[in-house]
């Protein structure tokens, strides 16, 4: 009788996921999707739908890029087109698609010493925190952020210096509460504000403008190069994150009545 019942409880074991151990999925991706709160609402259907635990590093983009270079995850979700299509041509990863897109604002003290709520444009804007040179905090950490921040002074032609100026090499959460701390102007991806709005005192001073849209892409590490990569279990995440399940979960995602993700 013993013997039977271990035989029957091994082949429904064998037969049923839950009590298999589960895959698991490495993610290298933005402090801005893990900050924002989305990734642990997006991850869990997916993960009981495949009894796949995803391991997630969330660090600026250039070295979730540089992560996938060494091959030590199967998959960036990311912010950075100039450094993916960098990554793409240099033969690391493969299907390089559009998951959401949000944008980046510029946020300041209430009383915007700079004055760029009376800002035409984020020419203008940029140009302003040079005159007045109101102390700003840079990521300063090769995150897609920092990566735009860097593309807006050189397109006003210039390279800030000076005590006004601080980089302190910290993920979007952090720089947000120590530019709330010092009030400070920082450059941030409207997301991670929102979610921080309830942490900090610090507005929005200027947003809005075409060319502070922040796409999201997601991008499998190629196995030509890291035969290891769990090609098929990341297939099967990029396709759900695509799917219209998971683009209803982004675009469903809200904090204090805000959405911070629109599907791609």
């Amino acid at each position: 009788m013993l013997r039977f019942i271990f035989f029957i409880l091994l082949i429904f074991g064998a037969n049923n996921s839950s009590f298999s151990e589960p895959q698991r999925l490495r993610l290298s991706t933005t402090t801005s999707t893990e900050n924002s709160g989305l990734l642990a609402r997006l991850h869990p259907p997916f993960e009981k739908k495949y009894n796949v635990k995803i391991s997630v590093i969330a660090v600026g983009t250039g070295k979730a890029i540089r992560l996938a270079e060494n091959g030590d995850v199967d998959v960036i979700l990311v912010h950075a087109p100039k450094a993916e299509l960098k990554f793409i041509q240099e033969g690391y990863g493969i299907e390089r698609l559009p998951v959401m897109h949000n944008d980046y604002v510029i946020v300041g003290p209430e009383n915007d010493p700079a004055k760029l709520k009376y800002s035409k444009n984020i020419k203008d804007a940029m140009s302003r925190l040079v005159r007045a040179e109101h102390l700003f905090i840079s990521r300063g950490d090769d995150s897609g952020t920092h990566k735009k921040e860097n593309s807006l002074w050189e397109m006003i032609e210039h390279q800030p210096k000076g005590k006004w100026y601080l980089s302190v090499g910290q993920g979007m959460g952090q720089a947000l509460i120590m530019a709330d701390n010092k009030q400070a102007y920082t450059l941030s991806d409207r997301s991670t504000y929102l979610a921080y709005h309830n942490k900090i005192e610090l507005d929005i001073v200027f947003e809005n403008d075409y060319q502070l849209i922040n796409p999201y892409h997601v991008i499998i590490v190629s196995p030509k190069i890291h035969p290891h990569v769990n090609l098929n279990l990341a297939k099967k995440y990029v396709e759900f994150i695509r799917s219209q399940k998971g683009q209803n979960i982004i675009k469903d995602y809200k904090i204090n009545n805000k959405k911070l993700f629109s599907p791609y």
